[in-house]
């Protein structure tokens, strides 16, 4: 679904210098052994983010699931994002926040939050609100969802080259969301999203780690430009 004609097409992505990074994203129940899993995640390979997304909770209750998280993010060099409440994000110190198109305002979110936080944004399949969220002042805009998905089902299917277009004439990171697995993540790796963002891919595996480090290894052989 989209209402914008793809004549961004044309533009190649630029030369990647970094590898493209992974951002984590929760499933609904992080209670009981989800710490475990999470410290397995994110101790096998590198992942930048980690997104708190748990709907129908209390912020209070969701304050005291998320302080082991926070922590166990912290000890492991991972950016601790809160999805859609910028009042949550603030009450825990979290280093950030994304917002949905209905979640606030951007500008809103860093007068609450302060210069130093992540600020997200989702744009679906949308130049003209990835380019208001740039203008706003948001760290980085999200993309998708690029393939079909049961964590937050879209009727928005981005083609990959609005990551080309994005990432070759604004410098504030994109993120490619929605379905992502290891075998489908290369063309939106080589498109220039510079994180892919993954939910189902990893918590629905038996053990997390494994593809974490897959994720690791095709962006390391994506950006040597080598066949895995």
């Amino acid at each position: 679904m989209t209402d914008e004609p793809e004549d961004f097409a044309i533009l190649p992505p630029p030369e990647r210098t970094e590898p493209c990074k992974l951002y984590l994203i929760s499933v609904q129940d992080v209670g009981g052994r989800f710490s475990d899993r999470l410290k397995a995640a994110l101790g096998a390979g590198q992942v930048a983010a980690f997104q708190l997304r748990v709907k129908d909770m209390s912020e209070h209750d969701l304050a005291l699931l998320a302080e082991p998280l926070q922590r166990i993010c912290a000890d492991h060099g991972t950016a601790f994002i809160v999805n859609d409440s910028m009042q949550l994000a603030k009450r825990i110190g979290a280093d950030g926040v994304h917002l949905g198109q209905s979640d606030g305002d951007v500008r809103e979110a860093r007068a609450l939050l302060g210069p130093a936080a992540q600020i997200g944004r989702t744009c679906h399949d949308s130049r003209h609100l990835a380019m208001e969220a740039g203008e706003a002042g948001a760290d980085y805009v999200a993309f998708g969802a690029f393939y079909p998905t049961t964590t937050k089902p879209s009727n928005y299917r981005p083609h990959p080259s609005i990551l080309s277009w994005w990432s070759a004439l604004f410098e504030i990171p994109c993120v490619a969301i929605g379905g992502i697995t290891p075998d489908n993540a290369r063309p939106l790796i080589d498109a220039g999203a510079d994180f892919v963002a993954v939910c189902q891919a990893v918590w629905g595996a038996s053990d997390p780690g494994v593809p974490v480090r897959r994720f690791e290894e095709l962006s390391a052989a994506t950006l040597a430009d080598q066949p895995l």
